[in-house]
């Protein structure tokens, strides 16, 4: 009983366009779009930087382990050779 039958949102609909006309509820409609697809790039652009940082994080901690493997590598074989 409480609620809304397909009649009403289609008098509802109608009242609408009637009062604010078709260009303008385009115009809002697409704005409403742009703003959608605008949100929905920032969120995914802000998870893509967030793995990228922790990808060259993980990428610099490996080159330090591998840069003081090969220095003491060096030294090794400077010691060998004296």
């Amino acid at each position: 009983m409480g609620g809304i039958s397909i009649w009403q949102l289609l008098i509802i609909a109608v009242i609408v366009v009637l009062l604010f006309g078709t260009k303008k509820l385009r115009n809002l409609g697409g704005d409403l779009g742009s703003a959608i697809k605008g949100f929905k790039n920032a969120v995914t652009d802000d998870k893509d930087s967030t793995v990228k940082s922790e990808e060259s994080t993980d990428s610099l901690a490996d080159n330090t382990t591998s840069t003081k493997e090969n220095s003491q590598t060096e030294s090794k074989k400077e010691n060998r050779q004296a």
